[in-house]
């Protein structure tokens, strides 16, 4: 067999791999686990954690015999374009703000306290760097233009919200606390990071005039992509508090009932940062993913001021056209009547709050 052609094939085969279990798999699968324990939280079982929605499923053969028997993608359209921003506001002191990155990477600034979100500056969403869901377009402000970040929030271990090179060099120029679900500690403290605080569903920690706390989600957990990590690390949501403004930030997650048990023990919020990007594999209601609609359901059940959408046209993840998601977002806030309540954000964009 030619040299050539051998290099090609391992590439191809490598692609392959890394898609199924990167993104695929430990993206988005959920493996079955054994009924808790009497004396366990509902969402722990014996090797890890689970949704607590009785009608969840996601499997994993029919989540791999749709990726691999479904036709090529069409014309998704025109990416988005960034909006310029070199930080100079953002290293100003001043009123409560917020900056999309990018995909889920926020910039909360509250109370003096700086925080990110699912930080990822990196150019792919997957283990290795030459394969993998990549960046469509660059992070709405360069990692050097940052203000000094006080705290990072981790939703869970997914390769597109949790970025190895990005916490690393995060934990190196600016040496935050980060705040990660149950589990996820050890993976942190096993790469040099040890200023963590880990959390479970509804505890809270202090970070200044802040209160962060972890509240659920519905998703899965994995990075490994021979599956022997699947839903080890818990997943979550965050409750973001300052002394007079609230943030949810729902991470990745389906549409379930415990958006409203949040709004009703932590709001009411002021913004809700809430995903609506990823759910065609679906066409109906994804497990893992919420819808454009889902999204205003759930913005609606937390009882909160604003609507800020993310998890959509960043990354080389999803299958809809990049101006889909924002469009059925605020058709659908149009028709409950919150549209004015919506607003859609160009990465590298600032509002107040």
């Amino acid at each position: 067999m030619p040299r050539l052609f051998r290099r090609r094939t391992t590439h191809l085969v490598a692609a392959v791999l890394v898609s199924l279990g990167a993104f695929t798999l430990a993206d988005l699968v959920s493996v079955p686990e054994p009924v808790p324990a009497s004396d366990r939280p509902a969402h722990h079982v014996a090797r890890g954690f689970r949704n607590l929605d009785p009608r969840y499923a996601y499997p994993v053969t029919a989540r791999v015999a749709h990726v691999v028997g479904r036709r090529a993608a069409i014309d998704r359209g025109r990416p988005l374009e960034v909006l310029p921003n070199d930080g100079t506001a953002l290293r100003a002191r001043g009123a409560p703000r917020l900056t999309w990155i990018g995909h889920s990477t926020f910039l909360v600034q509250l109370d003096g306290v700086n925080v990110l979100t699912d930080p990822h500056w990196g150019t792919r969403t997957s283990p290795v760097g030459f394969a993998g869901p990549r960046r469509l377009l660059p992070p709405g402000v360069r990692f050097e233009d940052l203000p000094r970040i006080h705290a990072v929030v981790i939703s869970h271990d997914h390769y597109d919200h949790l970025d190895l090179e990005t916490v690393t060099r995060l934990a190196r120029a600016h040496r935050p606390t980060f705040f990660v679900p149950l589990g996820l500690k050890a993976w942190f403290v096993g790469g040099g990071i040890r200023d963590v605080v880990e959390l479970d569903w509804w505890q809270s920690s202090r970070l200044g005039p802040l209160t962060i706390t972890c509240t659920p989600a519905q998703h899965s957990s994995g990075r490994s992509i021979t599956l022997t990590d699947q839903n080890r690390r818990l997943w979550s949501s965050w409750a973001i508090a300052g002394t007079r403004r609230r943030l949810y930030f729902a991470g990745d997650t389906g549409y379930f009932a415990g958006f409203a048990d949040i709004g009703r023990r932590l709001g009411p919020f002021d913004v809700a940062a809430l995903p609506i990007g990823g759910y065609s594999d679906y066409p109906d209601h994804h497990p893992n993913h919420v819808s454009p609609e889902e999204s205003v359901r759930a913005f609606e059940d937390l009882g909160a001021g604003r609507l800020v959408p993310m998890h959509w046209g960043t990354f080389e993840l999803n299958r809809e056209p990049y101006g889909e998601p924002p469009a059925r977002l605020l058709r659908e806030a149009r028709r409950r009547g919150v549209a004015d309540s919506v607003s859609v954000l160009r990465p590298g964009q600032t509002i107040r709050w």
